[in-house]
């Protein structure tokens, strides 16, 4: 019988979470800008974690300020700091863009966010003045650390952006497109894809150069220092004129049904480019709303990946048991591309709540004929205990279960975030027909160093 079988957490404690809070997500979006500085309004430790879990995941220092509130904050509230160090980002970094991102300490106290922006105008205004002020966009991002996770945050941040920066005027025939938390490979692969299609674009927002960006001294802005690429935030405003918008993620689509409600425009939500089936849907949403044909060149990328799914995967994958793990809409994605390899995807765990997921992994179940135990709101320790039972042949996600993996002796396929005891996963892409292309071959080898002798015989056929 083909269905997800839902394993429901027996504990109250979080042991090895598989989520972090919400600002992360926030920060991710902020940094994806043009000039932009994430402002996080909470103590030092709420961006000094995510500077560090950013770093070791992208090996890039990342800008993220912050109004350090301390112990006089939970009693008097942190206007002064959010005022202060509204003035202090404005002046000395000269953005396009802050993103106020509150955490949980700010948000219990009840700070007045929108009313302390409107003070720091205010005093702006009087040091560097009215005109100076008003090029600066501050936006207000709501990302109480108490509720939800790392995708809430990120969701959170691109409405946001829909709702405070986005404006309408004349038409621009562009798409817009929400890609998710992926890494920079992955964006510059949808780049690829668009190009090939003649299509312009509005990535919200793009992370590619500013968490990967080249090392040309000659070349860098400094004074203050910002990366390479990034949104603009006119992008963002013409974001209000577009043709459609696409979510790559339906778990952080707030921001694409915001310019659909506010601005009529289409919104396709999902499923991430993963595999042929997924990433043959996403080719007939740009199609749909962009009117473009599908150009050979994609059609060959295409038939390429079909061509290693013929080659490897009856032959080294076929019947191989898998369990899969991390951000929902990955974790489904990959499930649907393994049962695609004719792999059985045994597990699957997500530490999101989600209702959306389950009905994804019951589609795949259908489709791969297969049952498909299923965690949904859990973490690391319950795939341990779930393993020590039901062993698998391959363990696919972040770097987060490497111990569990060296433990059980099951080799780890990394994928997603953060990826931090390898290098360079950030650089390829793992969506669109490229990204099965890499991820084949990646599981293949995989497979091949853990099973297979070197000298063995099915090797040399």
């Amino acid at each position: 019988m083909s269905s997800a079988n839902i394993i429901e957490k027996q504990r109250t404690a979080t042991i090895n979470p598989l989520k972090t809070c919400q600002p992360l997500g926030a920060m991710w979006a902020v940094t994806g800008i043009r000039r932009a500085v994430p402002l996080v309004h909470g103590s030092q430790g709420c961006s000094a974690f995510v500077r560090y879990s950013l770093s070791r995941h992208f090996r890039e220092p990342s800008e993220i300020a912050v109004t350090s509130l301390h112990e006089d904050a939970a009693v008097f509230g942190g206007r002064r700091n959010l005022v202060e160090g509204l003035q202090n980002v404005a002046i000395r970094l000269d953005p396009s863009l802050i993103g106020v991102i509150t955490t949980c300490s700010s948000e219990i106290i009840g700070d007045d966010v929108i009313g302390f922006i409107k003070a720091a105008k205010e005093e702006l205004k009087k040091k560097i003045g009215e005109k100076e002020t008003e090029k600066i966009k501050i936006v207000p991002i709501s990302t109480p650390s108490f509720v939800e996770t790392h995708l809430k945050g990120y969701d959170n941040a691109i409405k946001a952006l829909a709702d405070h920066v986005a404006d309408p005027s004349e038409p621009n025939e562009k798409i817009n497109i929400i890609p998710g938390m992926v890494n920079p490979g992955d964006i510059r692969e949808l780049k690829h894809i668009l190009r090939l299609m003649a299509v312009e674009s509005i990535i919200l927002t793009d992370v590619s150069d500013p968490f990967d960006s080249p090392l040309r001294p000659s070349a860098t802005e400094y004074k203050p220092y910002y990366p390479k690429g990034g949104t603009t935030v006119d992008e963002i405003v013409d974001s209000a004129n577009s043709v459609g918008t696409i979510s790559l993620t339906k778990y952080a689509g707030s921001g694409a049904l915001s310019l659909e409600k506010k601005y009529n425009i289409p919104a396709e939500l999902g499923p991430i480019p993963i595999g042929i089936q997924n990433t043959d849907q996403f080719m007939r949403n740009l199609k749909k709303l962009t009117g473009q044909d599908i150009p050979d060149s994609i059609l060959d990328e295409r038939g390429l990946l079909i061509d290693s799914m013929a080659d490897l995967a009856s032959r080294y994958l076929h019947g191989r048991t898998v369990a899969i793990y991390g951000d929902p809409e990955i974790t489904s994605g990959m499930a649907r591309f393994v049962g695609e390899l004719g792999m059985e995807p045994k597990l699957v765990l997500t530490g999101s709540n989600s209702p959306e997921f389950v009905n994804d992994i019951e589609k795949v179940a259908k489709e791969t004929n297969s049952e498909i135990d299923t965690m949904v709101g859990q973490d690391l320790r319950a795939m341990e205990v779930y393993l020590k039972d039901n062993p698998v042949d391959l363990m696919i996600g972040s770097s987060d279960a490497r111990l569990m993996a060296k433990e059980y002796q099951i080799p780890l396929v990394r994928v997603g975030y953060p990826i931090y005891d390898r290098v360079g996963y950030h650089r390829r892409p793992i969506i669109g027909y490229n990204g099965g292309i890499h991820l084949i071959d990646l599981i293949t080898n995989t497979v091949l160093e853990k099973y297979y002798e070197p000298e063995h015989w099915k090797l040399q056929q």
